[in-house]
């Protein structure tokens, strides 16, 4: 299991619905490498192992916020999110007559317990750790955020999974890290920073 590509797929597919985070079913079977026929049928033998906190249905408004976060995004990991929306709407019209399943990081947990095979429980180990990573990210914000409201007008924080990474490197020597692409300079949200070249190589390896 490739790391990296592993943990790029993980953050794309974690979401903020109902002020937490969670993954839906189609998303995570296709982490699990199963069908997502398959993957509820397993929490519908084990309900009792699913309680609300653990696992909920989304609301049709919720659904439509769902896909309409993934039409908008542009990074290849959605466009076969896209491929699949698209599919179900040819079988089943226009409208989502699916509503998924979000779990939580509780509930994510409790799944390779039910799917029983050696790919679950170590793709749900990457999922915690993106969630951990995820989760200290959001702490070390807040803090920071608190400083400037203290002194400056309230700013807030809004979560988006619609950016994705890109890296220049210069003369082997200088790597930057772009939160979007160069036409995109200026406009709207977009990171810029120098990171640490030994970097270069392991980068270099992965493309």
């Amino acid at each position: 299991m490739d790391n990296e590509i592993t943990a790029k797929a993980i953050e794309s597919k974690i979401l903020t619905i109902r002020n937490q985070q969670v993954m839906i079913d189609r998303d995570l079977a296709e982490l699990y490498g199963v069908e997502t026929k398959a993957l509820n049928q397993a929490v519908k033998r084990n309900i009792e192992r699913f309680p609300d906190d653990f696992m909920f249905q989304l609301t049709k408004e919720e659904a439509g916020d769902w896909k309409s976060q993934i039409m908008n995004s542009n990074d290849d990991i959605s466009r076969s999110q896209i491929v699949t929306l698209k599919k179900d709407e040819d079988r089943r019209g226009q409208n989502i007559k699916y509503l998924p399943y979000a779990f939580t990081e509780q509930g994510i947990a409790m799944l390779s317990s039910v799917l029983k095979s050696q790919t679950a429980v170590e793709v749900n180990i990457q999922i915690m750790r993106a969630f951990v990573a995820m989760r200290h990210f959001f702490q070390n914000n807040a803090q920071d955020i608190q400083k400037f409201n203290a002194q400056y007008p309230t700013l807030t924080l809004k979560h988006t999974a619609k950016m994705h990474d890109r890296f220049m490197i210069i003369d082997q020597k200088i790597l930057y890290h772009i939160g979007a692409s160069l036409k995109d300079l200026g406009k709207k949200c977009f990171a810029f920073e120098t990171l640490d070249a030994s970097l270069i190589g392991h980068l270099l390896k992965n493309v």
